[in-house]
């Protein structure tokens, strides 16, 4: 099944991350930002949720409407940076599950791996929503969506602020057989990746500048 990847084409979301790029934006202007970005984003990415017909009584008639799905959606931060983000998305799907995965880059190798992980021991029937800020090199989406996939997810969608067009290339080419599909979401797809496998122009360490070094 190909994945599928949105760019998202919004003058907002444009203007937001132009002041997001800027080194001269400070830690809580820079938090704001990306809580706003998300909520924008993922207005794209629930676009095909899974709903339900129910019935209920206005103040004037009975009508018919949509509802969530069961079993309910999960949302995944990516820690750290990926904390960020969380309030952006609860604000538009409060009735979500949230959990969390601890992924690590190894910065010589690029690779990532999971030192934690808070999650529903199975998945089965649920739409899984990764947050991370910045999708580089794809090896962190790659552990989190084979993680998320052998616990049972039926289906996963990454919410990304920036893409580094590698990083796509590469979350495609390891999903190009899945038969559950994959989805990214993306506030833009940016040039290129550096030696030191950052996004060019980028935005930074997304998660030095929300918090700060540490």
């Amino acid at each position: 099944m190909p994945m599928k990847v949105h760019v998202a084409n919004h003058p907002l979301i444009a203007h937001k991350l132009t002041v997001l790029r800027d080194e001269r934006t400070d830690s809580p202007t820079f938090r704001r930002l990306v809580e706003e970005l998300v909520t924008l984003l993922a207005y794209e990415a629930t676009r095909d949720i899974r709903t339900h017909s129910v019935e209920i009584t206005t103040p004037v008639t009975k009508t018919k409407g949509l509802k969530m799905a069961e079993p309910r959606p999960v949302v995944v931060p990516i820690l750290r940076a990926g904390l960020g983000m969380l309030e952006g998305m609860s604000k538009l799907m409060p009735n979500a599950e949230v959990g969390f995965l601890g992924m690590v880059r190894d910065e010589k190798t690029l690779k990532a791996s999971t030192y934690a992980n808070r999650l529903p021991e199975d998945l089965s029937g649920r739409h899984v929503f990764v947050l991370d800020p910045m999708l580089a090199t794809g090896g962190t989406l790659i552990a989190a969506f084979h993680y998320l996939l052998d616990l049972g997810a039926t289906e996963i969608t990454a919410i990304c602020i920036l893409s580094a067009p590698e990083g796509v290339k590469a979350v495609e080419d390891e999903f190009s057989g899945s038969k559950v599909p994959i989805n990214i979401v993306t506030g833009a797809l940016d040039e290129k990746l550096n030696e030191h496998g950052y996004i060019v122009p980028g935005l930074g360490d997304a998660g030095d500048r929300l918090y700060g070094v540490v």
